[in-house]
This record gives C-alpha cells, sequence and structure tokens, in this order.
C-alpha cells in the first residue's frame, strides 16, 4: 500500500497522527477536568456557579498550556543546539570547511545573536575566497576559460596568411576570460 501514495504522503499522515494524538490529550484532560468538577460539588456540595468557574479555570490552563507546548519545544531546541554547538565534547558539531548542505532547522551565532538555517529546507554552506581582482566569490566555482574559435579558409595558404589575426584574437579572448574570473 506504501507504492500506492507518493514519498511525502506519509509523512504527511505521520503529522496528521500526531496532531490527532495532541487532541485526544486535549480531550481527555477536558474530561478529567469536568468530571473533578462534578465530583468535587456532589462530595463538597459546591454550588453551581463555583464548578463553572473551576471548569472554566481548567478549560484556561489546558488551552495555556497547549499554547505554550510549541513555544517550549523550540526554546528547549535553541538552548540544546547552542549548549551542542558552543562545546564538541556534547557532540552535534559539524566543521563545514569544505561545503556541505543543512537540511534541518540549525541554530547559528549571528552577529551578537542567534540566526537559523535549514529552516524552509536544505540550503548550501559553500566556501569563499578572494579572486586575483579581490572580489569575494565561491571558492572553486570558476573553471578554465573556454574559447571557441571558428576559421573558414578556402585553402591552406589563405589560413597561414590568416595567422597573425588568429593569434591576435585568441590573445584578445584568453585576457578577456583572465578580467571576467
Amino acid at each position: 500500500m506504501a507504492d500506492l501514495f507518493p514519498d511525502g504522503f506519509s509523512a504527511e499522515l505521520n503529522d496528521v497522527s500526531a496532531e490527532l494524538g495532541r487532541i485526544g490529550e486535549l480531550a481527555d484532560g477536558v474530561a478529567r477536568s469536568v468530571s473533578r468538577a462534578f465530583r468535587g460539588a456532589v462530595s463538597d456540595g459546591k454550588s453551581l456557579n463555583s464548578i463553572l468557574s473551576d471548569i472554566s479555570r481548567s478549560f484556561a490552563d489546558i488551552a495555556l498550556k497547549a499554547a505554550l507546548k510549541p513555544l517550549e519545544q523550540l526554546i528547549g531546541g535553541a538552548v540544546e543546539s547552542l549548549f551542542a554547538a558552543t562545546n564538541p565534547a556534547l557532540g552535534g558539531v559539524t566543521a563545514f570547511a569544505k561545503g556541505g548542505v543543512v537540511s534541518s532547522p540549525s541554530f547559528f551565532p549571528a552577529g551578537g545573536g542567534l540566526g537559523v538555517m535549514g529552516e524552509a529546507g536544505p540550503e548550501a554552506i559553500l566556501p569563499l575566497s578572494r579572486g586575483s581582482d579581490g572580489r569575494l566569490g565561491v571558492a572553486g566555482a570558476g573553471g578554465g576559460v573556454s574559447v571557441t574559435m571558428n576559421i573558414t579558409a578556402s585553402d591552406a595558404r589563405s589560413f597561414l596568411s590568416s595567422e597573425a589575426e588568429v593569434s591576435a584574437m585568441l590573445l584578445r579572448a584568453v585576457r578577456r576570460g583572465a578580467r571576467a574570473s
């Protein structure tokens, strides 16, 4: 059955299952709060107003916990990443001196703050170097200069007579390529 659906479908299905699990946990919490409030009313003789007040406080508490859970996970992940990044003994330190790809959200120090990369999908890390003209660019991105010349001559003698002109054109092309890189 897994072959019938695209690769991303199972991941989406897992996300939906996780959300349904969270909804189930919230529903169980609500049910426990309501039953606790009614048990308290029966055993302690509380008024209906008191019961409803307890229920609304319980709902507010459940909603607040659910709303703050993603923030709690984000802060926990940031702190964990920060400690792992600053202490190689904790693991999680990956060197990118030769470049690489970051495919999941990762935190890094940025200008006295904290930056995040890979949050919207894979991102490349490319080593930079200065060219002969002093400009900063991707290291190893330039290759050799490729020059294609098409020479049409009626015979060998006419080709030999244009040798100086062809040499000058080739020299100019190579110099332009050297300036551009």
